[in-house]
């Protein structure tokens, strides 16, 4: 009777949460192993007549409050250890100076009539470190208002190129012009003000809508705000949300689909209404239907801005003014779709894969 009501009874006070700060297995199996120990030699002794029921009962519940605490403790120490550590990494980083920085006298770039606007001029780029250039005398020219694809395989330089427009990189060989002057020479933060980037990866912060959007432009109208998710093709969703504008975005947008986050980052881009949009592979999760009517939308803004698309589809590509062909960090193919299809037999065999892949699906 001793054993089974005693038994039990402690038991139940670990299943209680007594010992709740215990999180790790093999300390949860010392501390169980420490109870087995001084339950049986309590026993013993009880039955020998050397100790009471109550002396046990109390023995291990003195036991169980000194061990968490201790636990507790060491728990403290390896979350302070932990957060040092974390606060060193963030410190370096916030320490850490860019190599790019600007001119002591920038040159001030505005858009001419007649001009291009972009101009790659036999760019070569090489990372720090890589064996081979990721770029080689890379050559083509953008004008105002026109839309340039670029496709090409895996690490064959697509995002290298589009990288080096609001100076990420710097050429080893060759010239980047923005409005006819080097990038090089021209200030940073007024150089980037004119571009608008949407990364391959959909980057949103945890947040409201708004406060996602106002990344992009600190103060922004709910008008301006609206418009951008209409030419993003975000707009119906985040008003089917509630809250609409408000609605709470979970930290790297977990509680949104994958399509969802990338349009709220192209609305992020748009918002700062940029002479310039690179999207860089940005719309790999929409549907057809979407991917058109987002292309449609942003070719009839008011101030269209020369759009540099980066994607894997030719579908999404093929109604771009041009299409770059990349491969091996060399541009194998400059022309429309059609022109491509007929003199590139890199576009011809991924339009090829391409076709053969939707008729088969």
């Amino acid at each position: 009777a001793f054993e089974e009501k005693n038994v039990a009874l402690l038991f139940l006070q670990l299943l209680s949460g007594r010992i709740s700060a215990v999180t790790n297995p093999l300390t949860m199996v010392i501390v169980n192993l420490a109870t087995i120990v001084i339950l049986y030699t309590g026993g013993v002794r009880v039955l020998a007549g050397e100790m009471t029921q109550g002396q046990v009962v109390a023995l291990v519940n003195y036991m169980a409050q000194i061990l968490t605490e201790l636990i507790k403790l060491a728990n403290l120490i390896v979350t302070l250890t932990r957060g040092l550590a974390s606060a060193d990494r963030i410190a370096d980083v916030l320490e850490l100076r860019s190599s790019l920085t600007s001119p002591q006298s920038p040159r001030a770039a505005e858009e001419k009539q007649g001009e291009p606007k972009i101009v790659f001029s036999h760019v070569s780029l090489r990372y720090a470190g890589a064996s081979g250039e990721a770029l080689h005398n890379i050559s083509f020219s953008v004008s105002p208002g026109e839309t340039l694809g670029i496709i090409g395989g895996t690490g064959s330089g697509k995002s290298s190129v589009v990288q080096m427009i609001p100076r990420f990189y710097d050429a080893e060989q060759g010239e980047v012009f923005v409005d006819g002057v080097d990038v090089r020479e021209q200030k940073l933060s007024a150089l980037r003000q004119k571009i608008g980037v949407v990364p391959q990866k959909a980057l949103l912060f945890e947040g409201s809508v708004r406060e996602n959007l106002c990344f992009g432009k600190g103060e922004a109208s709910e008008e301006e705000l609206w418009e951008a998710l209409r030419i993003a093709q975000a707009e119906e969703f985040v008003r089917e949300k509630e809250g609409g504008l408000d609605f709470h975005i979970e930290q790297k947008g977990a509680n949104l689909s994958g399509g969802q986050r990338q349009r709220l980052t192209i609305a992020r881009a748009l918002l700062r209404k940029p002479e310039i949009l690179i999207l860089d592979d940005s719309m790999s999760a929409l549907d057809t239907a979407t991917d058109r009517a987002l292309r449609q939308a942003i070719s009839g803004m008011r101030s269209r801005p020369v759009t540099i698309l980066v994607s894997q589809r030719v579908s999404t590509l093929r109604q771009c003014d041009r299409i770059l062909v990349m491969n091996d960090g060399e541009v194998a193919g400059n022309g429309t779709h059609e022109e491509l299809l007929r003199d590139c037999p890199l576009y011809q065999e991924i339009y090829r894969s391409q076709t053969e892949e939707s008729d088969e699906a």
